[in-house]
């Protein structure tokens, strides 16, 4: 029989990650299937045990359930610890046959991959503006800050951009906008869920020059609202977050699997010029 996959998430008709890893599988010939599966907004964990009960090996979790299923996991890896959020997950079998579901998170260095290795971007000091404050970005300032980057969050709520900067300043140099007065940034990353409703997330023109990388999280055929704002706004280079899904997705294969898929084709292609 073959191994079961799936991503869980709240929409999930978007997803491309089942296209994803069965290009992956074939890739690497491994025998697997793979499948979107949505979730109950109240019914996470339930979803979780339904699939695993019907045979399921590991989930990519998506939104809104990454902190949820931090909070779920009976264990963590080190950089899901760091993250106080989720995205993937799998069940281990320890000696005595106990199962223990473990939760790890790859978007932070799918994230890291596609900016230095695709876009080749040098995040060393640079200044870095996240419009966001959810479990998508708890996932990715770890690795962002090692690297270099100086972190300004913006988020509607400030408080969750406090909490966020408490847990993370000790990594590097990360602040609240309303503390930064020089713009514009050299990247803007919008890693709110405000494209998926077809929105804009708050985002000031004075932020944006010429110079500045605009990349929103969220990926789709056409541009979303925030790299349309961009682009209007004087940004002459705009990505959306689908090298991000795809190099994160070869992490999480790799994390299921033991092999490390080769992305350069999907990343050229941009994935939807392929039949599945």
């Amino acid at each position: 029989m073959s191994a079961s996959y799936a991503v869980i998430g709240h929409p999930i008709a978007h997803s491309l990650s089942p296209r994803i890893h069965r290009y992956f599988a074939q890739q690497t010939n491994q025998d697997m299937v793979y499948n979107a599966r949505l979730a109950p907004l109240d019914g996470f964990a339930a979803s979780v045990k339904q699939f695993r009960d019907q045979g399921g090996q590991g989930a990519n979790v998506t939104v809104p359930f990454k902190v949820e299923a931090y909070q779920l996991a009976e264990q963590l890896t080190p950089r899901a610890t760091l993250a106080q959020a989720v995205n993937t997950i799998s069940w281990q079998t320890d000696a005595h046959a106990k199962e223990t579901l473990l939760g790890d998170n790859t978007d932070g260095v799918g994230l890291l991959r596609d900016l230095t290795d695709n876009l080749q971007i040098n995040l060393q000091e640079v200044r870095l503006l996240i419009l966001g404050a959810g479990g998508a970005v708890r996932g990715v300032l770890a690795p962002l800050l090692a690297a270099g980057a100086h972190i300004t969050l913006n988020n509607r709520t400030p408080q969750r951009a406090i909490e966020l900067i408490s847990q993370f300043s000790s990594l590097g140099k990360i602040s609240l906008s309303s503390e930064v007065k020089t713009a514009p940034f050299d990247i803007i990353i919008n890693a709110t869920s405000a494209s998926l409703q077809n929105n804009l997330p708050c985002c000031k023109p004075e932020w944006i020059d010429s110079n500045t990388l605009c990349y929103d999280m969220v990926y789709a055929n056409d541009p979303t609202p925030f790299i349309r704002f961009a682009k209007t706004s004087g940004a002459k280079r705009c990505a959306d977050g689908l090298g991000m899904l795809i190099e994160q997705a070869a992490e999480a294969f790799f994390v299921w699997r033991g092999i490390r898929p080769n992305t350069t084709e999907l990343i050229k292609t941009r994935l939807f010029n392929l039949t599945d």
